[in-house]
């Protein structure tokens, strides 16, 4: 039999085999070849496969118990997505083996490209680091930009809930809280490394947790959702201090001047209760005021926000919706996602944990996402802000209604 190199295998089909019986390592694999002869027509024989190198050695592993026998078959192919996935399907259609009854099943068809490259990403990360000890560089720009990397690599995850952290939390007795990971990555460049982030909007325990022993500051961003997160930590935790970004920046976006202006300035959360309060009521009075001229202005403004609302996103033509299947079909099972500029050509691929951050820093250029996820409100709202045309993707939880972004799912493509 013909043997594939290991080198020029692009998938491998992982199965499973249950037996009610005895047999043996040939039988299994006299059953394959024999049962398929014939089902896939002469381009996908098995045993041309083979000798042509197209279709690698078939391994069979198999365990005998209590008269019964189960078992692993891997095949490695170097067939295309379709016709590999069709090979796999053939081995489900066989139900004896010798004079037993059996049943196998196909658990997975394994990219092994995929974890060549996530082996590369990772031993390129450790190179870099060793790179940074042993090498001056030539350059304070240089140096800049590793010095950058290596901050990055520092992000650690901590706690039960995994949240995004610098390195030294536990040794350390004042604890800076963020929104983000983003947030700390940008803290960790201007060397702040005791920061935690809460990864979202809701506080999670483990933040509850750490207030009752460490101090607490929390640096928000400079908007609206920075008071939000205030008076969710007021209610669920333990915080000393607050300080934000100035207006309107985010704390991920703000230079190390600008970070240690703020941590200068921050207030005891009880002078920050008293400003909140302050301004509520501030806010109450005037709006008490302008209630009658509000009511005047209602109608046609209501009237140019519903002409608005319902204005139809541009729609994709032809052949871009011919593009964005298969870009999303070539992003199945590897939670990435494409940027495309307004040709439909890639600009970069991201993991899609990454795409909220790297929408925002690119704030412009982006014509379509395509990525392997689900649409959410707030993709949504950081797609807009860059003016982002076509949303693509497995599923979405907004409707079209609630956006100007024209999206496609699996099921429209």
């Amino acid at each position: 039999m013909a043997k594939i190199s290991p080198v020029s295998a692009k998938y491998i089909i992982n199965s499973t085999i249950f037996i009610d019986g005895v047999v043996d390592r040939p039988d299994v694999i006299g059953a394959v070849f024999g049962q398929t002869e014939g089902l896939l027509g002469a381009d996908l024989e098995l045993r041309e496969l083979q000798r042509s190198g197209r279709i690698g050695r078939i391994e069979v592993n198999v365990d005998t118990s209590s008269g019964k026998t189960k078992g692993t078959i891997i095949i490695p192919s170097s067939l295309d997505k379709a016709e590999t996935a069709i090979v796999g399907a053939a081995l489900e259609i066989i139900q004896r083996i010798g004079p037993c009854n059996a049943k196998i099943r196909v658990e997975k068809i394994e990219d092994v490209r995929i974890s060549k490259r996530k082996f590369v990403i990772e031993r390129a990360k450790e190179l870099l680091k060793n790179l940074m000890d042993g090498v001056m560089p030539d350059s304070q720009e240089l140096a800049d930009e590793v010095a950058y990397s290596v901050r990055v690599m520092e992000v650690t995850e901590y706690g039960k809930d995994r949240l995004p952290a610098g390195p030294i939390v536990d040794e350390s007795d004042e604890l800076i809280i963020v929104e983000g990971r983003a947030d700390v990555i940008n803290l960790l460049k201007h060397g702040i490394k005791n920061s935690i982030a809460l990864n979202g909007t809701s506080v999670p325990p483990t933040i509850g947790e750490l207030s009752k022993k460490k101090v607490m500051t929390a640096f928000v961003d400079g908007d609206r959702g920075g008071n939000l997160i205030i008076k969710e930590l007021m209610q669920t935790a333990e915080i000393d201090y607050v300080t934000r970004a100035p207006d309107g920046k985010e704390v991920e976006e703000i230079t190390k001047k600008e970070i240690h202006k703020a941590l200068r300035s921050k207030v005891t959360i009880e002078q920050a209760k008293l400003d909140m309060s302050t301004k509520d009521k501030e806010s109450s009075n005037r709006q008490h005021q302008n209630r009658s001229y509000q009511q005047q202005r209602q109608r046609p403004q209501h009237t140019q926000q519903r002409s608005k609302e319902v204005s139809k996103p541009r729609s994709a033509t032809n052949d871009e919706k011919k593009k964005f299947k298969t870009m999303l079909e070539d992003l199945v099972g590897t939670r990435g996602a494409y940027i495309l500029d307004n040709k439909t050509n890639i600009l970069g691929k991201v993991p899609y944990t990454e795409l909220a951050t790297t929408i925002r820093s690119l704030s412009s250029g982006v014509y379509a996402i395509v990525f392997d996820g689900n649409i959410d409100k707030e993709l949504v709202a950081v797609a807009e802000k860059v003016n982002v045309r076509f949303l693509v993707a497995m599923d979405t939880k907004v409707k079209q209604a609630q956006t100007k972004i024209a999206m496609f799912t699996a099921n429209d493509l």
